[in-house]
């Protein structure tokens, strides 16, 4: 396959993937996408080195030492036409009409895997008002959700994506964030290597990455549809979700609809392994509790301390005009509130759009989200606080849909419902308790890198009462992004 053929193909393929609503996009298309870049890859490689060569030809035919007997300079035809060999070979690929243009190849000497590297910013800036004087202690309890009334910034990311090799694709995001005191926080959010050209239909992703799990929670908050994160992710997953370092094998099934196995192996330590071995808070003390339970500092002594996130995808064209996507998660692991205790975290979800086949700009189009997890808890006993062994059970839902009535324009309403059993635990623990919020949006697109959300929410909850908040959010990206998996 020679270079214009693979060019050719990559953009068509490109062109047909973007022109399909990304939420739409299923793997297999990916899959082959990424098998065109890999291919693409192993060429400019080639061509590189014809380029090295021919730029050597050249410099030894115009530096040569001349015979000291009779001078003669090279001859001005050869030169010249290897001049015209050399700008031809360096010259970017002209893009077929109605596609993006290639970047050109990079200079010689640069790194030799480099077949591109996409830099990104965006930012998310909220601003609004709620009943509540302290949002964050009780309404809003996402690591991204706003967090005070009047201004925060909470999410603004720098997004690293690119080529290592042939063999494999990287990824980085790096997250600052401003506290109440406009203080930067910042966090390694994901950093990460995926294959791209495994046999068998597998892929293999190892680093720092958020766990596949249902549907919201491997996206990141600029994709999200709503403002705030639901909250029984947020119950299940804590406020930056299910997250950690490890590595995941996924295998795309040979069947005649999109079917993918994911099985995550995570280090399961931290704040971002929330319901695992997460040593929690420290109380007055400087004790470190969870569930109102002194915790250990479980280390990893097998492959039993390990989490575990396997997870099963299907995706089924219903019509020209409708798909539906149907998954099932689990998170498997130990927990830190004893030497023997373990977590428990199941979970379902379903996506259904409608976009019909004359849709201009991808408008109108309706879709459905819906997530239901469940969490069993067995946490240890803490006799200096008079609390038993017990077994926290927490469930819940969210359930979603949006309408893109015009191009640039969706409005939305979400309905959360969380609550859980009367076991023994910490008084006043904004994780437990029964709760459920009511949230409708509106949303601007002026373009692709912009947007303006306005959201109103109706909490009311075992611990607060009612409450009420609305909130303008406000977002700008900048620089090429990696497209998003959905």
């Amino acid at each position: 396959m020679n270079f214009r053929t693979i060019l050719t193909t990559a953009s068509v393929l490109c062109c047909a993937v973007s022109a399909w609503p990304a939420e739409d996009q299923v793997p297999q298309l990916q899959r082959q996408l990424q098998q065109l870049q890999a291919e693409f890859e192993k060429t400019r490689l080639a061509q590189q080195q014809q380029i090295d060569a021919l730029t050597r030809q050249l410099a030894t035919l115009a530096n040569a030492p001349a015979p000291a007997a009779a001078p003669v300079p090279a001859p001005a035809d050869d030169q010249q036409k290897l001049e015209r060999e050399l700008a031809a070979a360096t010259e970017p690929p002209v893009a077929p009409p109605g596609t993006a243009p290639r970047s050109p190849p990079p200079l010689a000497g640069a790194h030799a895997g480099s077949a591109y590297m996409n830099i990104s910013f965006g930012s998310l800036l909220a601003a609004g008002w709620s009943s509540a004087a302290n949002p964050s202690a009780q309404l809003e309890l996402g690591d991204h959700d706003p967090i005070k009334r009047g201004f925060a910034l909470r999410n603004a990311e720098i997004s690293l994506d690119g080529a290592i090799d042939p063999y494999f694709k990287g990824f980085a995001n790096i997250v600052l964030k401003l506290d109440k005191n406009n203080a930067t926080e910042i966090e390694l959010e994901e950093s990460y290597l995926q294959s791209t050209s495994l046999p068998a239909n597998l892929q293999l992703k190892a680093g720092q990455y958020f766990a596949s799990f249902g549907r919201q929670n491997p996206q990141h908050p600029h994709t999200w549809a709503f403002v705030d994160q639901p909250l029984i992710l947020g119950r299940a997953f804590g406020p930056d979700g299910l997250r950690g370092i490890g590595t995941q094998l996924s295998w795309l099934a040979p069947t005649p609809f999109y079917t993918e196995l994911f099985l995550s192996v995570l280090d399961g330590q931290g704040g971002t392994a929330f319901s695992f071995r997460n040593p929690g808070d420290p109380d007055a003390a400087g004790v470190p509790r969870y569930a109102g339970r002194a915790t250990l500092d479980r280390t990893l002594r097998g492959p039993q301390d390990l989490l575990l996130v396997p997870r099963l995808a299907s995706s089924f064209e219903l019509s020209d005009s409708q798909t539906l996507l149907a998954g099932a998660s689990a998170a498997l692991g130990p927990n830190d509130t004893g030497p023997q205790r373990r977590t428990e975290v199941y979970g379902v979800d379903l996506f259904w759009k409608w976009k019909p086949a004359d849709a201009a700009q991808g408008f109108p189009y309706v879709s459905w989200q819906t997530e239901a997890l469940y969490r069993r808890f067995a946490a240890g006993a803490d006799p200096l606080v008079a609390l038993p062994a017990a077994t926290l059970r927490d469930y819940g839902y969210y359930t979603q849909l949006v309408w893109g009535f015009v191009p640039r324009w969706n409005t939305g309403l979400r309905l959360d419902y969380t609550a859980g059993n009367d076991a023994a635990t910490e008084a006043g623990d904004p994780y437990r308790g029964q709760r459920y919020r009511f949230s409708p949006e509106l949303t601007f697109l002026p373009s692709e890198f912009s947007k303006v959300r306005l959201q109103y929410n109706y909490d009311h909850g075992d611990l607060f009462g009612t409450a009420h908040s609305i909130w303008m959010q406000l977002e700008f990206g900048l620089g090429a992004h990696a497209a998003h998996k959905y």
